[in-house]
């Protein structure tokens, strides 16, 4: 033990949006039962780089007794924290590959009736910022009491109409059950965001793609662990935008 700075972390002021997470280098914050923790004292050089990304002003440096920051015990750490994040992929023969990854072209007509010179752009529906899971405050003042569009990050992009049919009226969260890292801090915020943001429901948007699931289950898990109860919707996007399947789940 050593007299010396190190960061402390307000429970009360935090809301366990994770920004404060990618600025620490050492990896030594982390979303734990939807509150940012400090993992080991001596994992914390007490520089202080994450305090002026936490919206919240709930990390402060202050000086007290604490374990002797460790460069080695850093550097076992972010190897294990490397170590647990890679996914084995499935062994692929040169005949086949992931359907997600798959490289499809699809044809378009060209003709005049499917121009767009001349047409005004039609507005956005992105009722907020951010959308994307991580960075998302699952008690932000626009959660409360919304209809939430949890979105795979492909879906935008498939869906000619995906504002005003899809993004309109709702608060929007986005997420990649495939790539994304960090995942085990998105049940916390669904489930703060049903049980303490009061949503109204929850509308799930994937691709069909096998991997985008992942999603839905996360939806249907963070229902069943939380205290309140909302009705969970899985649209279904085809590759080319049609709608697969829309249906209560």
């Amino acid at each position: 033990m050593a007299l010396r700075k190190i960061v402390q972390i307000d429970d009360e002021k935090c809301d366990g949006c994770g920004i404060c997470i990618p600025s620490c280098a050492e990896g030594a914050l982390q979303v734990i039962d939807g509150k940012a923790k400090l993992l080991g004292e001596e994992l914390c050089d007490g520089f202080g780089a994450c305090l002026g990304e936490c919206p919240q002003d709930a990390i402060t440096v202050e000086e007290r007794d604490a374990d002797e920051f460790n460069e080695e015990a850093v550097k076992a750490h972010l190897a294990q924290r490397e170590s647990d994040a890679a996914t084995p992929t499935q062994s692929l023969s040169p005949f086949k590959v992931c359907q997600g990854a798959e490289m499809l072209q699809f044809d378009r007509r060209t003709d005049d009736t499917h121009s767009t010179e001349g047409v005004a752009s039609r507005p956005s529906q992105l009722r907020q910022w951010p959308v994307q899971l991580h960075l998302l405050p699952p008690k932000a003042p626009f959660l409360e009491g919304a209809d939430v569009l949890l979105a795979a990050d492909c879906s935008a992009y498939a869906l000619g109409n995906f504002h005003d049919k899809h993004l309109k009226g709702r608060a929007l969260a986005i997420a990649c059950p495939k790539l994304d890292q960090g995942q085990e801090m998105y049940l916390d915020k669904i489930i703060t965001m049903i049980d303490e943001a009061e949503i109204n429901t929850l509308n799930v948007l994937t691709m069909q793609v096998p991997c985008c699931s992942g999603l839905v289950s996360l939806a249907k898990e963070a229902v069943s662990r939380a205290s309140r109860n909302v009705p969970v919707r899985q649209t279904v996007v085809g590759m080319q935008g049609d709608i697969l399947s829309d249906e209560w789940v």
